[in-house]
């Protein structure tokens, strides 16, 4: 997979305070340690952390949400142990914005809708199924999405989240017969050159847990010919 990962000294952040960082995650950057054993964003933004402020002996960083590896975008960690249940709850609570952009084959019959399946998740291929009624071990996704541009060969559609479920916009965008570009799990016809797919987490607005002021961010989109696309007028 040939990526620019992140590291200290590209890491794009968007927004940093005593209590947490928000940063433009890379296609490739895995956000949390795993059986790959390659260096996650977090021990990236840790070493950010160190270097920026000097800091001795270990940095403490939380992980608060996450993304899946071949997907762009905000992330948010804590720095602080006080911040990070606050936060965690914050999503929970579904009290935070997140707003995704999606570059997809094929435009949705709506122009937007509110998309309901149950989804089921089989651990030994990493892989959700949707099915359209409740069905044994699985959870229901709710989404709701409106297309913002049609494109020469592909959509770009705005997808916010109800429920926070494995692969969800992934499988349900899928589902109606709109895979993400380049997600070959869920029926992209063929891969991103870089490895990618074309899922960018675009926007995350919430209210400060310690300061109660509103953060709003964008994440910029990756450098790829049709995502600038989407911003010509």
């Amino acid at each position: 997979m040939s990526k620019t990962l992140s590291n200290k000294s590209n890491l794009q952040v968007l927004y940093e305070d005593n209590h947490l960082i928000i940063v433009n995650k890379r296609a490739g950057d895995i956000v949390q340690g795993d059986k790959t054993g390659d260096t996650p964003l977090s021990d990236v933004v840790k070493d950010y952390i160190k270097d920026k402020y000097n800091k001795p002996g270990n940095v403490y960083l939380g992980v608060v949400h996450r993304l899946d590896r071949p997907t762009t975008g905000v992330v948010m960690f804590a720095k602080t142990s006080k911040a990070l249940p606050r936060l965690n709850k914050l999503f929970v609570d579904r009290k935070a914005d997140k707003t995704y952009w999606a570059l997809v084959k094929n435009v949705p019959e709506k122009q937007a809708d509110t998309l309901t399946h149950w989804l089921r998740k089989n651990p030994k291929n990493n892989k959700s199924t949707a099915f359209p009624n409740k069905s044994p071990d699985s959870k229901k996704a709710i989404l709701h999405y409106q297309v913002l541009k049609q494109l020469d060969n592909y959509v770009l559609v705005e997808v916010s989240l109800e429920t926070g479920r494995h692969h969800q916009i992934r499988v349900q965008l899928a589902s109606i017969g709109s895979p993400i570009k380049g997600d070959l799990k869920y029926g992209f016809n063929r891969s991103n050159p870089d490895g990618s797919i074309s899922l960018h987490a675009r926007y995350l607005k919430f209210t400060h847990p310690v300061s109660n002021h509103v953060i709003d961010v964008t994440a910029a989109l990756p450098k790829d010919p049709v995502w600038d696309a989407c911003l010509e007028s």
